[in-house]
Formats: C-alpha cells, sequence, structure tokens
C-alpha cells in the first residue's frame, strides 16, 4: 500500500496549524509564545491516567496551570457539565488572555471548545485530541458545541482553536471498540472525496490506524472546511451518514444500556444514506454492496425494529441541518463523489431503515 511519506507535513488550516511531528513539543512552545497569563488544561478521567502524564512531560516540572477534569461520554456533553468548566474557570481566575488546552476525545473537543468559545465572550482554545475519532473529525472545523435533551449538538458556535496538536501514541491507549469508531469518520472520508483513500482503507490494519491514514483524512476534511467554514455548501458534504447517523445514536443513547459508539452508529447511517443514494441518486448497485459489505465486516449488526421508526423520525425532524420542516442528506453519486441538500420523505427514510434491517 502507498503511503505518504512520513514524518507528516503541518498542514495550515483557516487560521491555525495541525501540528503532526512532534507534536507535544510543538504544544509547549505553544504556551511559551502565547505569553497567556494564565492556562489550563480540560480532561475527563481517561485522558487524566492515559494522556495527562505524557504532556506533564513535555510541559516540564516548572510548568504552572490548572487541571478542570469532567466525566467522560457523550451523555455528560451538556449545559450543566459546561457550567461546571465556567465555574472553575472563574474560581481559578481565568481572565481573557488565558488558553484552555482540550486533552481529549470528541466530547472534551466539543465542550471545551464551547466552554471557550463563550467565556467572557471568548478566549483562546487548542486541541489535543486522544482518539482517532476526535483527531479525524472533532477537533478539526471549528465546531463546538453541547447537546441539549439529546439532540446532538443543538448547542454551539463556529469558533477555530488557535491550534491543534496530533499526538499519534495516543491511539495506542485505545480499547478497539474506540479506534473503529474513529475508522468510520475515516471511511467517510473516502467516500465523499478519494476513492483512492477508501480503497486503501479497506486493505488498512484498522487495530493501529497508520499516521499517514490519519494525516489523509485530517487533510480532506480540511480541504472542505477551509472552502466553507460555517456549512453554507460544500461542507455539507461531510454530514454523509449523519442524518440517519445521529438520529440512531440519540435513540441509543436513550434506550439502549450499551449504547452505540458514535462510529458505529454513522456506519449505519452510511448504510442507509448508501441505499438512498442508489435509489435517488445515481450510485451503483455495485458500489451499493461494495459499501455494506465494508461496514458490515467492521461493525455488528444492530436491531432497529420498526416501532422505532417514528421516535427515529422526529429526531431526524430536530437535526440541525435541516431547513424549515424538511429532512436534508447528503447522497452519493459514486464512491469518491457526492452531492449535498437531497430532500428525503418520511417514507423513503423508514424504507432505509427497513433496508438495514433486513441485511
Amino acid at each position: 500500500m502507498d503511503t505518504l511519506e512520513l514524518p507528516m507535513e503541518t498542514i495550515n488550516s483557516i487560521s491555525y496549524p495541525i501540528y503532526f511531528n512532534n507534536s507535544l513539543a510543538e504544544l509547549a512552545n505553544f504556551i511559551k509564545a502565547g505569553n497567556y497569563t494564565k492556562f489550563f488544561i480540560l480532561i475527563d478521567e481517561f485522558t487524566g491516567e492515559h494522556c495527562l502524564p505524557i504532556v506533564q512531560k513535555h510541559l516540564g516540572e516548572d510548568a504552572v496551570y490548572d487541571l478542570i477534569e469532567v466525566a467522560a461520554g457523550e451523555e455528560n456533553k451538556n449545559i450543566d457539565f459546561c457550567i461546571g468548566i465556567w465555574k472553575m474557570l472563574i474560581d481559578f481566575g481565568a481572565d481573557r488572555n488565558s488558553l484552555l488546552i482540550n486533552l481529549g476525545g470528541g466530547v472534551i473537543t466539543d465542550m471545551g471548545g464551547f466552554a471557550a468559545s463563550t467565556y467572557k465572550r471568548g478566549i483562546d482554545f487548542v486541541h489535543v485530541p486522544t482518539t482517532l475519532l476526535s483527531q479525524v473529525d472533532a477537533s478539526v472545523g471549528g465546531k463546538t458545541g453541547i447537546d441539549l435533551d439529546s439532540i446532538k449538538n443543538i448547542i454551539g458556535t463556529f469558533t477555530q482553536p488557535k491550534a491543534v496538536f496530533m499526538e499519534h501514541s495516543f491511539i495506542s491507549t485505545l480499547p478497539a471498540r474506540q479506534v473503529l469508531s474513529g475508522v468510520a469518520e475515516m471511511l467517510k472520508h473516502g467516500l465523499i472525496a478519494d476513492a483512492d483513500y477508501w480503497n486503501k482503507l479497506k486493505e488498512a490494519d484498522f487495530t493501529q490506524p497508520s499516521a499517514d491514514l490519519v494525516h489523509r483524512s485530517v487533510e480532506i476534511k480540511n480541504d472542505i472546511v477551509i472552502e466553507d467554514p460555517k456549512e453554507k455548501g460544500v461542507r455539507k458534504a461531510l454530514n454523509f451518514g449523519h442524518t440517519i447517523g445521529h438520529a440512531v445514536e440519540t435513540w441509543s443513547l436513550d434506550n439502549d444500556k450499551n449504547h452505540l459508539t458514535h462510529g458505529e452508529a454513522i456506519a449505519i447511517g452510511m448504510i442507509c444514506e448508501a441505499w438512498l443514494s442508489w435509489k435517488k441518486n445515481g450510485l451503483s448497485e455495485a458500489n451499493l454492496n461494495e459499501i455494506v459489505s465494508t461496514f458490515r465486516s467492521l461493525y455488528p449488526a444492530y436491531k432497529i425494529s420498526a416501532d422505532c421508526h417514528k421516535d427515529l423520525f422526529i429526531l431526524m425532524q430536530k437535526d440541525k441541518k435541516n431547513n424549515g420542516n424538511n429532512i436534508n442528506c447528503t447522497l452519493l453519486t459514486a464512491i469518491g463523489k457526492c452531492s449535498i441538500d437531497h430532500i428525503c420523505t418520511e417514507e423513503e427514510l423508514c424504507n432505509s431503515l427497513n433496508y438495514y434491517s433486513s441485511l
């Protein structure tokens, strides 16, 4: 398999760099150069145990900062935990020249970015993503947000970090299920923008995805975000699989004790929306079958009974991507190509769920 030459180059985004080489040393340099009055590190119990000690070694013994810890899990990405972050910043005396370092997965980067972007009308923040999902998706693009009444990311801002520091070694701390959660977003990048990349991913070893594959995913997402920072047009391509996938994820969080990961739910969404692409948008049956077989080989089947279709449709109606009462999907025209702004009816969406259940 062809790979990009290592070490990985730094990617320049809209207004900030994304570091891949010696990233934690670059973080230490960034803090020193920033002349911040104070800085804070937002963690959860897992990043506090597995990742914080590695960061601390690079910051050095003389570094002075305060830790803010929140509970891990999407169910905690809400206004109550955000209030806790704001209160801690107040208690620690954070001023407008302070820096918040978000050390964690997508929950930490989403919520930490939102807390920083609104505290005193905005303080600087950077991301140090520790999961594969946050490295290839949540930390890049400037979307911050929290959930409300189980509706994902319904409250948030478009605010860019000052930098992102990708430390590939953190992926080795993850359980296999969490790695595969990130792989789903990587596969999405291939499906919407790069058929060659999709083909490389199908051959990849996902016990430890290589740094060059992570780099390519970040590159694809970053190119799209630069062209459309606030999702007025082409950035909607990144929503493939997410209209249905987010509804399934939310339903699972509310109803299933062993709920789906983000990637598992988005994989279901991509199968359903690939079927819609075949029905409505010219995707070939051969491409549909290839997509389905790939996701089915990686992710376990999940029972979605017809009894919950109405609930799922109601969740889709609340999706922030919709325009009025219309449910908006991004659909494929071929592997590596997509088109945006496809209105899908309740019947079509339920039929796609029936298709998934029939596999």
